[in-house]
Formats: structure tokens, sequence, C-alpha cells
């Protein structure tokens, strides 16, 4: 989650932090084990997700992503499945052996068209004839498409797909004898940004638009050069055009927000800038009659936020106009159709999709709630679409579940799916209150308090301050399988959305501008001091975790107070000159985060970063990182672990093999032995008679 993002937004060998699950009851009476009523890190392998709900046309039918954890295979695997949205009944659409996502709707609704490594290789491009139930392989391609997107006609599919390129070479090795085995060939890099959290190192190439026939047969390449062409595709109405945002300025690799919106003629292949701000702009959607384009961007700054706003233009790029603009939050998606324009946006602790009007002065909201299938820790988000007729399919949200899919129609609001009740059924899980959090200037700091299961009224229990990382993002009353890992182990999980957090306008983000983490540290603290008054947290039994942003924040408050009693950083910054220059990031940190380069701005480097605070250090910390985590590298946790090693401070590393900066990228086993290894780590410390 380390970024501000333009939406268009290790299992430890030693015996102390292994895995453990707790005991299930025994009934002495048939001696037969009674089911574990909590949930344990088990219990992660039963779970499935729905995502990306898409809603047919004619809003009677849902196609969406089930992805469901596999105890044989240890990892997620998707597929597709159909829902009648009358009836209520799913039938699975794409299964069985592969990958099969990113279902998208022909504008008939009678065709559908999805991703799949159904036929053994890499992902490809199908289609699947709903009347008849068969499907085609469209394309074969070395890599995935992105941004699939039908014709208007269906006759045609537009999609992005990487295009393979050489590459810098420097001389050349000695030919090779027939039949020798030799070591790998050295690598050449010669770009600022040559790996990408999720991703590895970045192969030669860029990333370009293709238009194939929907029947099948040869792509055709639209755009070329030596910079990649992606974001959301959109068509003009009559099919003539292809409306995409890149950054195509000679200077592009230094400018991170540097992308424009542009239409290409596909008849003529000629590209035509219709935006050019600066600051980034995308996600382009077209009215209905092809006169205006809608999209989103910012002007850029220089600062380390800016809220993304919605704008509208006219086809030709002219007459640009901010839509809602005293309307002080951030959107991350838009869609518009014969229904109208919707678009979604966070608002206090919530993911929200609303109608807009091109002349209102504030958004329509709907009455869904999104949900985010991020559900290992409880961030806002979530996905959705809308039919031709107004209907809104969407991922439901819940803090006791991760999410199904709803859908909201003019009689209102359903769940359609119930993928985890029988999984879950019999499982006491924590309830989530909130907190009541102000600051001395007034400032109201949205917070939580996620209860262990069987909590009695004026019972104070062991407490984790778990933050959210981002830092521009936010956290809300969501599932996450972290927090009721820690309910289960006796802990409650305190929450909150400081300064910086999304979702509450301009200025509150702006609360950690040029000083970010030092100015989060009083605003947590006294989330943690409401959750002791209001006689939840037992102040004698404190406990402070997070990742990336969380983990920036858990290395420097540990070096500013001593009242917990012990740490887990998850993937932390600590030195912000190498994070700058190390990640995969070197164009947003060093510029927009610290204000200038590291030789530039050396106190302001070192007065930020945790390191500075390590003599005040004693509090028990684990630390914890993905072995190919390119966000907050793995040197950055290593450096702290040897900081800490050094100033004689209890401390483990707990390093995931394989795993990015996403806590999903995790195995289902590893993140349960992650989170295992941290409330091993807690308990170690915990004093109350229940640890004992």
């Amino acid at each position: 989650m380390f970024a501000r993002s333009f939406a268009l937004k290790a299992i430890l060998s030693a015996s102390a932090l292994a895995l453990t699950t707790p005991l299930a009851a025994d009934d002495s009476s048939d001696g037969v084990s009674a089911p574990e009523k909590h949930f344990t890190g088990d219990d992660i392998f039963g779970l499935s997700v729905a995502a990306d709900p898409q809603i047919s046309p004619d809003g009677s039918k849902i196609a969406y992503v089930r992805r469901t954890n596999d105890i044989m295979t240890d990892r997620a695997v998707s597929s597709i499945w159909l829902i009648d949205v009358r009836s209520g009944e799913e039938t699975p659409l794409v299964t069985g052996e592969g990958t099969h996502v990113s279902p998208r709707w022909s504008p008939d609704g009678g065709r559908l068209a999805y991703v799949s490594t159904e036929s053994g290789g890499g992902p490809e491009l199908h289609v699947r004839w709903m009347g008849t139930g068969e499907s085609a392989n469209i394309t074969a391609l070395a890599e995935g498409p992105g941004g699939i997107q039908w014709s208007p006609d269906g006759t045609q599919i537009a999609y992005t797909a990487r295009v393979p390129g050489k590459g810098l070479t420097l001389g050349a090795a000695p030919a090779k004898p027939e039949g020798a085995e030799w070591g790998k060939p050295i690598q050449v890099i010669d770009r600022l940004v040559y790996r990408r959290d999720g991703g590895s190192y970045v192969k030669p190439g860029t990333t370009q638009l293709f238009v194939v026939s929907a029947k099948g047969g040869a792509p055709r390449q639209l755009t070329f050069g030596e910079y990649s062409n992606g974001g959301a595709v959109e068509w003009s109405p009559d099919g003539s055009k292809l409306y995409f945002s890149a950054n195509r300025k000679e200077d592009w690799e230094l400018e991170i927000f540097g992308s424009e919106i542009y239409a290409l003629n596909i008849a003529s292949g000629d590209i035509t800038a219709l935006t050019t701000r600066d600051g980034p702009d995308g996600g382009a959607q077209v009215s209905p009659d092809g006169s205006q384009i809608a999209y989103l961007g910012f002007d850029d700054l220089g600062n380390a936020f800016d809220q993304t706003n919605l704008y509208v233009m006219n086809s030709d790029g002219s007459g640009s106009r901010q839509l809602v603009p005293g309307f002080d939050r951030g959107f991350d998606g838009i869609e518009w159709n014969d229904a109208g324009l919707f678009a979604s946006y966070e608002d206090d602790g919530e993911h929200r999709v609303a109608r807009i009007g091109l002349n209102a002065a504030a958004p329509d909201p709907l009455d869904a709630r999104v949900g985010s299938g991020y559900y290992a820790l409880p961030y806002t988000g979530g996905q959705w679409s809308v039919s031709d007729n107004g209907s809104l399919a969407f991922t439901t949200q819940s803090s006791v579940a991760p999410p199904d899919v709803g859908v909201q129609t003019r009689r209102g609001i359903r769940t359609l799916t119930s993928l985890n009740a029988v999984s879950l059924a019999g499982k006491e899980m924590g309830e989530t209150r909130e907190l009541s959090v102000t600051m001395d200037d007034g400032t109201v700091i949205p917070a939580w308090i996620m209860l262990p299961p069987g909590y009695e009224a004026g019972d104070t229990v062991p407490a984790i301050l778990e933050m959210h990382g981002g830092p521009y993002a936010a956290y809300g009353p969501e599932f996450s399988v972290d927090y009721q890992l820690y309910g289960a182990a006796g802990y409650a999980v305190v929450f909150a959305n400081p300064g910086g957090s999304t979702g509450y306008g301009e200025a509150f983000a702006d609360r950690i501008e040029d000083n970010y983490p030092i100015s989060n540290v009083p605003e947590l603290m006294a989330v943690v001091d409401a959750a002791v008054a209001q006689g939840f947290a037992d102040q004698e039994n404190l406990f402070v975790t997070g990742g990336s942003g969380g983990g920036i924040l858990t290395a420097y408050v540990v070096g500013k107070t001593d009242r917990f009693k012990a740490a887990a950083a998850h993937k932390p910054v600590i030195n912000w000159v190498s994070q700058g220059l190390m990640s995969d990031l070197p164009t947003l940190i060093p510029r927009y985060w610290l204000g200038g380069l590291p030789w530039e701005k050396p106190e302001e480097y070192w007065e930020r970063g945790p390191l500075s605070n390590m003599a005040n250090v004693t509090t028990p910390t684990l630390v914890l990182v993905g072995a190919d985590d390119y966000r907050t590298p793995r040197s950055e946790a290593e450096q702290f672990y040897a900081a800490l090693k050094l100033v004689g401070v209890d401390t483990a590393l707990v390093v995931t093999p394989d795993s990015s900066h996403n806590n999903l990228s995790q195995s289902p086993s590893q993140q349960a032995a992650r989170t295992a290894s941290v409330i091993a780590w807690f308990d170690k410390y915990r004093t109350d008679k229940e640890a004992e």
C-alpha cells in the first residue's frame, strides 16, 4: 500500500515463533474433539472472495470472479461464476484447471470475453457465447492482455499487451561450445525503474494497444514507440476511435505524473493528445452520444498528495471543466452509460458510488456500501459496475466475512451470494466498534476497536495498535484475517485513520505534508489513550504493529515511547535515502515526499527516518518482510533488524519467500504463519493471566 496511487489511486524456523493453531476443545463424554469456535489459520483455506462483478448491459445477469484458497496447492484459485439477478441463482461459468479472470460483456450481452490460462499456457483472451455455452480462444499471447474493451458493434475487442524489446547490450560473451553448461548471462540495466513490486525485474519492452476480431484471428497493433501505452481503454460510440492514457513525453521516465488522454484514429493510426496539463489524466469514459469525455486527474503542484478530481471535456479535448468542484473527496473510478455518469470515492471509512450530474453541485450517492477484497487487512475499496438501466453490481462490505456480490436496483439492495456462510458457520468472530477520538485542535481521528470473541462488557483486554500503510489510504470496518487471528488469541485490535488518510478531504490528508511520519505519532497515541479510557484496552498489555507505512510508524513509534510491551514492524522504511533510491518509486519519494534529493536535504531525510531514534529504542521488536518486496525493499527491514541487534533490543527477522509487498502475494499458509509469528512474539511479552 506504500504509494500515492492515481486510480485511474517467513516462516520462522525458531520454535518459539512457529505456527501455532489453538487446540480444539475436547468433548470428554465421547472422546471426539469439538470444532474450534474461533477463527484459526486453518480457516484461511476455507475462505472465498468475490471480485470484479460485471453486470450485463440489460441488468439481468452478473459475471464475477470467485477466488478460493486451495489447501492442496496453497494458493488462491480464480474462477468465473454467473448470477441471475432476479432469482439469485448462481452457476459456474468458467472453472477447472487454470486461472480465469476479467469477465467483460459484449454490448448486446450475448457474449463474454475473459482472460484464462485454461489452455495450459499463458493468459489468453477467450470469448464465450452465452446462448450455446461454447468458448473460443481469441488470442495466443506471450503475456496476459489488459484493459479489455468491446467495440460498440461487438465485432472487435481492444486490449493492451506487452511487446518484448531487446534492451541495451554491451559487448558479447565468448561463443559457447556445444554441450557446455555455462552460468547465466550478464544482465544490463539502463532504466531508472528496473524492477516493480509484484512483477520482479522489468523485462525489456513496452505495453502497446491492440485490436482483434471478436471471432479470433491475427491482432492488429495500433501503438508503437519506446514508451508504454496503457491504462483504461475506451471506444468512441461510432467505433472510429480509441481513447487511452499514456505518458508519451520525451522525459517520461522521470515524470511519474505525466500521463495524458489520447485519441487514436483506428483507420489511420493517428494519435492526438486531448489533455496537456502538468499532472496526470486518465480513465476516460465517453458519453453515450460521443460528444463528451469524463476523466480523472489533478494538477501536479509538487505536493505529497493531491486529491483526484473528476472532469468533463468535449470529445476533441476542448472545454474541460471540473465536475462537482466543491466536493472535497477524491474520485477513483468512473463509468458512463445510458443510465448516466457514475463515479466512486472514499468517504469516512467507506467506499461509495454516486451518480454525477453534469451541472450538479454535489454527487448523488447510491445506498450501496462497496467492500474491499483485500481481506488480509481492513482497507477500504472495492469493485463495481453499472448496467444500462442503472442497476449496480458491487462487492459487499462486512467486518465478519470477506466480500460477496451485491446488487442495487430500483427494488433496493440485495446480497446475492454467501460464499463463506458454511465455512464460517459457528465461528465466533471479533466485534468491531467505533472509538471516539478528538485532538486538542478539534480534529476528529476516525478510529475503531475490534474486540476479541466472547468479550464481556467491563473487561479490559490486551490490545494491539495496528496501523495502515499508504500513507494515503484508509481503513474501515471491513473484514481482516489478521485481526480475526489476533482476536482469537485474546487481543483487541485498535485501528484508525490518522492524518494523511484518504476519504476525509484534502486538508485532512495534508496533515502529514512535509512531516510524515512525525505528526502521526500523537494522533495514534490519542487513539490508544481512547481505547484505554473507554475501558477496552489493558494499559499494561499494549502492543503495536503495522505494515508498509504502518511499518514505518511502528519503527518510529518505538523510538518515541516505551509504553508498548512489544512491537512487530512489517515491511518498514527505515532509511529514507536507501528507500528513495532502491524502491520502485524513485521518481515519487525524493521529489514529492521529502522535497528534494538525498544530497540536497540530508537533515530532512535523517529527521523523518526511524534510524534517528534508535538510541531510544527498548521495545522488543519483530521485523517482517517479503523476500521479493521492491516497494519497501527487504534491505530496509534488514537495516532495522541489524540496528536493533546493535542497540541490544530483543528482535528476530521474519522473511516470507516469494512474497512481494502485497500481503495477498503470500500463499495462505504463509499468511497464517506470518500472523502466528506476530502473535507468538506478543504472547512472549504479554503479562495478563490468560497468557500464563
